[in-house]
């Protein structure tokens, strides 16, 4: 046997050689246990240089549904695939992002559009475990666990009735650090009842106080969003205000939707007990009541609040609009900007930013990474199509989650 037919089945016995080698793949995850708002770091490493591979997220729901998202890409000359900065060339999502797995997951079955994830619970407590692998042709290569929480430790939430408390909702305490801090008072929009908890849980964890609340569609509250005192939310804010560990100097109101015109009214009508406003897919005027029209939805001083635009000229503190341009529910765009030139209208001495977010939709309030769909069961009314893709909300989540932080981090 001639010397080079030799060497050529060395090479072939041999990993690494000409043929480009054999994979010895490990998936890394910077964090494998970190809160669920917080971007983790995945990498692909010892795999075939510049040979294709499939870096895929599973998890299950809280009903038992599984759900899969998936990516293709080419690692580079070193065999490796970082998720941060690697472009996918197929896949569930298509542009450079390290969370693209997380939250373009699909369930087993049916429209992602028209379904939502719910992380399951453990003991009563939100928590994500993905598992997080890469293969080619088929074969898995490697895997890694990555365990996201909504709830650090030392978080407490205590449940509010009308009977004890004069509200309905609960009160989400960070740990307790002998200091005093902003906090938020938290209530959702047209969907009624008390809003989902993963926001408080979130913002608790990183340390402010939330009181969520309910205000129609719930225990001790009324059935629809009828005549609804703007003085209810000021009794929120006041039993805010004199929990231990809120610095009630910097309360700040954040809602969604139909609730943002009541945060914008207890915020101009009540600057003594809220100094701030975060709004997601806001509405700037007074609306009809809802589900059935024919009062107004709000009151004040017993007396209903028009449909003409609401003023913000008393709002003692920073307001924040988050709205995509393409939301099917109504002109949050418009009202954003509407409710920011009025604010420079007044003069306002505090910052205020109208975050517009193309091609977003109506859900565009909460903390990002987490499949979410563009239409939505309404609890209420039924379907309803938000507008938007999943993709651009997902911009915009990100966007206002993190400018959310900032503007109460702000305030400390």
């Amino acid at each position: 046997m001639n010397r080079s037919l030799l060497l050529a089945v060395a090479c072939l016995m041999v990993a690494g050689c000409s043929s480009g080698g054999s994979d010895h793949a490990v998936v890394s995850v910077d964090q494998s246990v970190t809160s669920a708002d917080q971007q983790v770091h995945l990498k692909v490493t010892g795999l075939r240089p510049n040979k294709p591979v499939s870096v895929a997220a599973d998890a299950v729901d809280r009903a038992g549904k599984t759900w899969h998202g998936e990516a293709t890409f080419t690692a580079d000359d070193h065999g490796t695939v970082s998720l941060d900065t690697a472009k996918p060339t197929g896949g569930s999502y298509s542009d450079v992002d390290g969370m693209g797995l997380f939250w373009s997951m699909d369930p087993a079955d049916g429209d992602p559009d028209a379904q939502s994830y719910g992380p399951p619970l453990e003991n009563g407590r939100p928590v994500e475990k993905l598992e997080i692998s890469a293969s080619r042709d088929g074969n898995r290569l490697a895997s890694t666990t990555v365990v996201r929480q909504w709830i650090a430790s030392g978080v407490k939430a205590t449940p509010l009735t009308m009977a004890r408390d004069k509200l309905t909702g609960a009160y989400v305490a960070p740990k307790a650090d002998g200091s005093k801090h902003p906090a938020v008072l938290y209530f959702g929009g047209s969907e009624g009842g008390i809003p989902p908890m993963s926001i408080p849980y979130l913002l608790a964890s990183h340390g402010y106080p939330v009181l969520a609340v309910a205000y129609f569609h719930a225990p001790g509250v009324p059935a629809d969003l009828r005549n609804i005192p703007v003085e209810y939310f000021a009794t929120a804010a006041r039993w805010l205000d004199q929990q231990p560990g809120v610095d009630s100097a910097h309360v700040v109101v954040m809602s969604a939707s139909f609730g943002t015109e009541a945060a914008l009214l207890v915020a101009d009508h009540f600057p003594s007990l809220v100094q701030g406003a975060v709004l997601f897919a806001p509405g700037a005027s007074g609306m009809p009541s809802f589900p059935h029209p024919g009062a107004a939805a709000w009151t004040y001083q017993g007396r209903p609040v028009g449909l003409d635009p609401i003023p913000v000229d008393g709002i003692d503190g920073p307001v924040l609009a988050v709205a995509g341009s393409a939301d099917a529910a109504w002109a949050s765009q418009q009202a954003a900007e509407l409710i920011m030139l009025e604010l420079d209208d007044a003069h306002s001495k505090y910052p205020h930013e109208a975050v517009i977010v193309p091609g977003a939709g109506h859900g565009v309030g909460g903390a990002p990474y987490l499949p979410r769909g563009t239409k939505i069961n309404h609890p209420i009314v039924g379907p309803y199509n938000f507008g938007g893709t999943r993709g651009a909300d997902e911009s915009a989540l990100r966007q206002g989650w993190t400018k959310t932080l900032a503007l109460l981090q702000s305030l400390s």
